[in-house]
């Protein structure tokens, strides 16, 4: 299985919700989770992981993660060519080395030159950015490129922020 999660924030709550599903050119999700926590603090420049993390860890505790290929979240995994961890890469340490995390940026972040792979889809002239943590960064852009959805956003990727989106 393979998942992707995202998480919207509203007042003091989080919304965070992953999708399942089995191959990467599925066009269907398996099952989708969602759970939604208060007491959210405030963004704080330089220290996302700090509010993301622990919203993305409390969902993942519901999950039966043994047949889990890879995890892909809506952000970067590293944030620089010496790989300074972003969001993906504290998640890769918090789930002790053993799931590949795949982040999915859609915007660049010009500190990574080597790091990160630009994905076109369909399209679109403006790519995603690919990181990754516990698998290798050409593998997964493939990945990511060859994911149903016709548009620069995979479908699956797409619905896991709409889910999101709802209250």
């Amino acid at each position: 299985m393979i998942l992707a999660f995202d998480t919207y924030y509203y007042e003091d709550k989080a919304k965070t919700v992953a999708i399942q599903f089995e191959k990467w050119q599925d066009t269907e999700e398996t099952n989708v989770y969602e759970e939604t926590l208060s007491g959210i603090s405030e963004y704080v420049s330089g220290e996302f992981y700090k509010r993301e993390l622990p919203c993305i860890v409390s969902l993942l505790a519901q999950i039966n993660l043994t047949q889990c290929e890879a995890i892909v979240i809506d952000g970067f995994v590293i944030l620089n060519d010496e790989r300074k961890l972003g969001l993906g890469g504290y998640l890769y340490e918090k789930l002790n080395p053993r799931i590949p995390i795949i982040g999915v940026a859609k915007n660049n972040f010009a500190k990574i030159n080597t790091e990160k792979k630009a994905v076109l889809r369909g399209e679109s002239k403006k790519p995603l950015y690919i990181t990754t943590m516990g698998i290798d960064l050409d593998f997964a852009a493939q990945k990511i490129k060859e994911m149903a959805g016709e548009y620069r956003i995979p479908d699956i990727l797409k619905k896991v922020d709409s889910l999101g989106r709802e209250l």
